[in-house]
């Protein structure tokens, strides 16, 4: 029979306090690997050189294709016969990391689809080097469109570092089942896990939300607020509006 009390008392339980410290170093820890690499997988797929094409479409296609559970098992288990000995945490990182990126890569690959080419041709035209370009005009329109995809990324992210219990990292997920095997309250525990999932993204779910809003207003509205001007009136695009872009599908 379900246990109140005990499930109430789990709720501070500062053992499991501790692996939810764990679950939210391992997630930023996690999206900056994932963000890092999958922004250079996504310049190699658009190279047009097939030496970075290639490799980075073989890539993205192995770490999409198969089980992130896998991926972790063979990490952990795997490099050691290679002669590559990784702890538990390294590993995790490493895991997730390699599996975030692929799907990011594709994220950031739709964003510098949805700017529209003109506005790179501009640039160009205004004597701006390749560099100038990337960094001056493409990337902070890439950010603004892809904060919605990478805010779902980061969710579900967040519920995928419970994986790295089955290579015993002590995460939330993981302390739950060691506390379920010394005292037997399976039920409980895995309600006390899932209230602590749920309010770490129901958190982020917030901050998401905010930081929507925040980077869907144009520069000229956020100049205009801050100084408390009028809103403009929108200009008419020269090369047609950036699109949105859906969350990549796991």
């Amino acid at each position: 029979m379900f246990d109140v009390h005990a499930f109430l008392d789990y709720l501070t339980n500062a053992y499991l306090l501790q692996g939810v410290g764990v679950t939210i170093g391992l997630t930023i820890a996690t999206m900056a690997v994932g963000l890092i690499l999958g922004t250079l997988i996504a310049l190699a797929r658009m190279s047009g050189h097939r030496l970075l094409t290639i490799p980075a479409g073989l890539y993205v296609w192995i770490f999409r294709g198969t089980p992130l559970l896998v991926q972790l098992v063979l990490i952990y288990t795997g490099l050691p016969q290679l002669g590559i000995r990784l702890g538990v945490l390294p590993s995790a990182l490493l895991a997730l990391g390699l599996n975030e990126a692929a799907y990011l890569s594709e994220t950031i690959r739709g964003g510098f689809q949805g700017v529209p080419k003109g506005q790179g041709e501009a640039a160009k035209a205004l004597g701006l080097s390749r560099g100038q370009v990337l960094r001056l005009v493409m990337m902070p329109q890439v950010a603004r469109l892809i904060i919605p995809p990478l805010g779902n990324s980061l969710n579900g992210l967040l519920k995928a570092t419970s994986l790295a219990s089955v290579i015993s990292l002590e995460e939330l997920m993981r302390r739950s089942q060691v506390l379920m095997q010394a005292r037997f309250e399976v039920l409980e525990l895995y309600c006390v896990a899932a209230v602590y999932y749920l309010a770490l993204t129901t958190l982020w779910n917030l901050v998401q939300v905010r930081l929507e809003a925040h980077y869907g207003r144009g520069y000229a509205d956020t100049a205009a607020a801050r100084k408390g001007l009028p809103r403009p009136a929108p200009a008419a695009p020269l090369a047609g509006p950036a699109r949105p872009l859906p969350a990549p599908e796991r």
